[in-house]
C-alpha cells in the first residue's frame, strides 16, 4: 500500500473528496478541515493500492491541485485493513510489480545530480579497480562494481527516454560523462603517482592476468550479461523488490572497464585502452537498451490492465 496525503484549498476539498470515493483503489480516506497553514487549505490523507497510485495521481493532478495544493506519497511498510485488502484486490495486478511512474521519476531524478559525493564515489570505486586490475584480483573489482555509482544516472537516463523529459535526460547524460571523466582522470594520475613512488609498474600491466582480462577483452557475453543485469536493474527499482540492485551492480564491468582504460592511457598500452573503451561502451548501451525495453514493457501492460473494460 501507499500514503497519500493531500492539501487542498477549501474550494477544491468537495471535488478531491469525490475523486477519492469512487476510485476503488483508495480506502481509509481521512479529512482535517482547515489544518493546512502553508499553503492554507484542507488535509486529506488516505491509503491506496499500490497498483492502483500513478492513476489515482494522475487524476489528482487533472484538478490542478499541483498548482493550487501539493502531493505527496510514502510507501507503507504495515497495513491492517479489510478495507485496505479489498482496495487491493479490486485493481488488477500485483502491488509487488507495479510501477508508480512517480515515484521512479522522484528517485532517478535524485541520482542526476552532478554532486561532489557522486564524483568522490565514482574515483574511488575506479582507483580500487585500477588496483583490481594490476594485482589481477577479482575481488578488488567487485568492491569496485559496489562503489560505483553509475548505475543511478543510467536508470534516469532511461526514465526520461520513456516520459520524455528533455531535463531528467540532458542531467543524467551529463553526470554520467563527467563522472566518467573525471574518474578517468583521478585513476590516471593515481596510476602515475604510485608508480613514479614504486608501488605499481608497467609491467604488472603487462603481465598475465587471467583472472581479470576480460575486462578488456569484449565478446558477445558481454553484451547479453549487461543486458541482463540492465532489466534486473530496472525492475528492482520500479518494483517493490529491490533485493536484487546488489547483484546487478557486481555483474556489469562499467567501473572496471573505465578504470583499465585509465590504466592503460598511463602506461601508454593503447591496444588495451581500446578495448577497455569498447568493453565500456557494450555494457552502457546493453544497460540502456535493457532499461528502456523494460520501462516500454511495464508501461505497455499498466496501460493494458487499467484499459477500459478491464
Amino acid at each position: 500500500m501507499m500514503q497519500v496525503r493531500v492539501i487542498t484549498p477549501v474550494s477544491f476539498t468537495e471535488r478531491t473528496m469525490a475523486l477519492l470515493d469512487d476510485h476503488p483503489a483508495v480506502a481509509n480516506i481521512v479529512l482535517w478541515e482547515g489544518a493546512a497553514r502553508n499553503p492554507a487549505g484542507d488535509v486529506i490523507v488516505c491509503d491506496t493500492a499500490r497498483e492502483g497510485t500513478s492513476e489515482v495521481l494522475d487524476q489528482l493532478r487533472s484538478l490542478g491541485l499541483l498548482h493550487h495544493g501539493a502531493i505527496t506519497v510514502q510507501e507503507v511498510d504495515v497495513s491492517m485493513s479489510e478495507q485496505a485488502d479489498r482496495s487491493e484486490k479490486a485493481v488488477p495486478g500485483l502491488g509487488s510489480d507495479a510501477v508508480v511512474w512517480e515515484e521512479i521519476e522522484q528517485k532517478t531524478s535524485e541520482e542526476t545530480r552532478l554532486s561532489i559525493t557522486y564524483l568522490a564515489f565514482m574515483v574511488v570505486a575506479m582507483i580500487i579497480a585500477s588496483f583490481g586490475v594490476l594485482l589481477d584480483q577479482p575481488i578488488l573489482i567487485v568492491g569496485a562494481m559496489v562503489v560505483g555509482p553509475e548505475f543511478g544516472p543510467l536508470a534516469a537516463l532511461c526514465v526520461g527516454l520513456v516520459r520524455r523529459h528533455r531535463g531528467m535526460i540532458g542531467r543524467a547524460a551529463v553526470t554520467l560523462v563527467v563522472g566518467f571523466a573525471v574518474g578517468l582522470v583521478a585513476t590516471v594520475l593515481s596510476t602515475l603517482v604510485l608508480d613514479a613512488v614504486g608501488l605499481v609498474d608497467r609491467s604488472m600491466l603487462l603481465a598475465k592476468r587471467p583472472l581479470t582480462d576480460f575486462i578488456w577483452r569484449p565478446d558477445a557475453l558481454s553484451w547479453v550479461i549487461a543486458f541482463l543485469a540492465g532489466i534486473a536493474g530496472m525492475l528492482s527499482l520500479t518494483s517493490a523488490k529491490s533485493g536484487a540492485l546488489v547483484g546487478v551492480l557486481i555483474s556489469v564491468t562499467t567501473i572496471p572497464a573505465a578504470s583499465n582504460a585509465a590504466v592503460a592511457i598511463a602506461y601508454g598500452v593503447w591496444n588495451e585502452a581500446a578495448g577497455s573503451a569498447l568493453q565500456l561502451l557494450i555494457n552502457l548501451s546493453a544497460i540502456i537498451i535493457a532499461g528502456l525495453c523494460t520501462l516500454a514493457v511495464q508501461r505497455l501492460r499498466q496501460a493494458a490492465a487499467t484499459a477500459p473494460g478491464r
